[in-house]
């Protein structure tokens, strides 16, 4: 009895592990709206709706579910959109009687294989030698998935009577890697 106790826990920890995608963060954006009552799904929609009409190659769109304080901890919903290599996880919820946006983009954490200096390079995911198409093409799809949001933040604020984000309010910090 006790080792099967013990083979569901192990199994548990693997499932979660594997449903779990290691995100390395590359940039990010946030803002509270104070005083604002807001739904999270509506907002979501707002968001794919603006994506889906870019009509940007090879876009996923999924909700994930991360943990707000260990395996036990309380979920919140993201909306997940994701392209390749490169995920966006952008989170709407309520905070006590405001409503808060933000976004984390990444990468998807790849095998320990592929952290082997020699292989991705070959396999062409060494970020230190990334080309300037993937360069571009990251800086594309991060501003796309940006704009999106940002439209979504601009429906959200106008139906409800608020003033719009300034330009600075609408900038995002990129995190360097050394």
């Amino acid at each position: 009895m006790t080792m099967i106790l013990v083979l569901a826990l192990i199994a548990l920890i693997v499932i979660y592990a594997i449903r779990t995608t290691p995100i390395d963060n590359k940039s990010a954006w946030h803002h509270t709206f104070v005083d604002l009552k807001f739904s999270s799904q509506e907002f979501y929609q707002a968001v794919e709706d603006s994506i889906k009409k870019r009509a940007i190659p090879d876009i996923r769109f999924e909700r994930v579910t991360h943990s707000q304080g260990g395996v036990f901890g309380t979920k919140r919903e993201y909306l997940r959109v994701s392209r390749n290599e490169y995920i966006f996880d952008i989170c709407a919820a309520p905070f006590g009687n405001d409503f808060f946006v933000s976004w984390w983009m990444g990468e998807a954490v790849r095998s320990v294989i592929s952290k082997i200096p020699i292989i991705n390079t070959v396999l062409g995911k060494n970020p230190k030698l990334k080309s300037y198409y993937q360069a571009d093409t990251e800086a594309m799809f991060r501003g796309s998935v940006h704009r999106g949001v940002m439209e979504a933040v601009d429906h959200m604020t106008s139906t409800k009577g608020i003033r719009a984000l300034s330009d600075q309010d609408k900038r995002f910090n990129e995190f360097s890697k050394s």
